[in-house]
């Protein structure tokens, strides 16, 4: 439980409103989002570079409704994207392009030139052929485009192996040993400027230490790059920093984020300026996931608690075994028993939770917690299911920021033969 999703009256409750109130309102699977939590996560951050040259990029993969964009353009921040379509939506939500980083490993000629002619921030570049591929598109279109090079240093970030990015066998960044040679072909583009260096080592991290291992592998690439007149003008730090979904206990958001910086610092390179690339942190706990109990199944091994929310509302727990605590918005007195949550989809893994102390009927309300990040995102139609809303809650009022998909929007786009 946080500050913004709390018990009023017994009841769960988000800032100032009942979720019961919401159900009500809009249904259910619904996502449902603080604005007061989006906030106070970013000025976290915001409070550690305050003072210094380092800036806020959300990496806007975690959750891209308009609305939580729009949230945080409105902070100051800038943003991380992986896509063309990620960029179209910084636009949508008055984000500015020129605060945009573009990321990810498959960039297409039209995402580039996309990219260019928005005159976003800048692209971290992932390999030689990526580099190749935006020095022709560059000149094409008559620009010079500004990198930095994501590299691998070969740090365990100690998080499950879907989402650790930074080991030898990831698919993302150079590998360490190739990176001078590679800023040494980047510098010698005609059409590129090298401004930066890049690293990211995973996701949900709940320590330090491999960030500081990571953060001084990426420092003595910058001294080694000056000592040879590749003089950067930005540090990248990436993001990755963990949530409190069960028991974890990640650092404290301005101590973790002051910490690099001073080591940035130390190591005489505070004249550079440092970028961060929270997501995660800035959004997992502002979000819950309502759903509506349909029916309780005994079971002789197992009893389960049937949701009208699934695995298609919520892939995490499916994909990585992921842990989401479960809780009744309005407890009942009766004894708890333990059901596993499952959703109505036809597979096996459709479940949001296993082995969870109840105690609920059919037609009660539960919110599944710490869903704002890989949540709605994650989402597909998969046995034709709408995708859920999503709400935003400021104080006593609760915004749609997304309609529910209906039936007819699954399959408007496909057409029937002709014979």
């Amino acid at each position: 439980m946080t500050a913004f999703f709390h018990r009023q009256n017994g009841a769960l409750a988000v800032e100032q409103v009942p979720l019961a109130r919401i159900a009500a309102e809009f249904g259910t699977p619904t996502y449902v989002y603080s604005r007061a939590a989006l906030t106070t996560a970013y000025q976290a951050y915001a409070a550690a570079c305050k003072g210094r040259r380092a800036h806020v990029q959300y990496a806007m993969k975690a959750n891209s409704n308009l609305a939580v964009l729009q949230v945080f353009a409105k902070l100051g921040a800038g943003f991380d994207i992986v896509s063309g379509g990620e960029l179209l939506r910084v636009l949508a939500a008055g984000g500015d392009p020129r605060k945009v980083v573009f990321s990810g490993v498959g960039k297409t000629e039209a995402e580039m030139e996309l990219a260019l002619s928005h005159d976003v921030r800048g692209f971290n570049v992932e390999s030689i052929p990526e580099l190749d591929r935006l020095n022709a598109v560059a000149g094409r279109v008559g620009k010079r485009a500004r990198v930095s090079l994501r590299i691998n240093p070969d740090v365990d970030a100690k998080t499950h192996p879907y989402i650790s990015t930074g080991l030898k066998g990831n698919k993302f960044g150079v590998a360490f040993d190739d990176v001078m040679q590679t800023y040494r072909a980047a510098a010698a583009l005609p059409h590129l400027e090298v401004t930066g260096i890049d690293c990211h080592i995973g996701s949900q991290i709940t320590e330090v230490a491999p960030y500081l291992e990571a953060l001084d592998k990426v420092l003595d690439v910058v001294e080694a790059l000056a000592r040879e007149g590749i003089d950067l003008e930005h540090i990248d730090v990436g993001g990755g920093l963990g949530i409190t979904y069960d028991d974890e206990t990640p650092p404290d958001i301005t101590g973790f984020a002051t910490t690099l910086l001073e080591r940035v610092a130390e190591r005489g390179h505070g004249h550079r300026e440092v970028l961060f690339e929270p997501g995660r942190s800035l959004v997992g706990n502002a979000g819950a996931l309502l759903t509506t109990v349909e029916f309780l199944k005994p079971g002789e091994s197992k009893n389960f608690c049937i949701v009208d929310a699934a695995m298609n509302d919520l892939a995490r727990p499916a994909m990585y075994e992921a842990y989401h605590r479960i809780e009744a918005v309005t407890p009942r007195a009766d004894s708890a028993v333990t059901y596993d949550i499952v959703g109505p989809v036809c597979e096996s893994g459709d479940w949001l939770g296993r082995d969870r102390a109840l105690a609920v009927q059919p037609g009660d309300l539960l919110a599944v917690m710490s869903a704002g990040a890989y949540g709605f995102v994650m989402s597909s139609n998969y046995n034709t299911r709408g995708r859920a809303a999503e709400v935003l809650v400021d104080g006593d009022s609760v915004h749609l920021v997304r309609d529910r998909e209906r039936p007819e929007d699954l399959f408007r786009g496909e057409h029937l033969l002709k014979a």
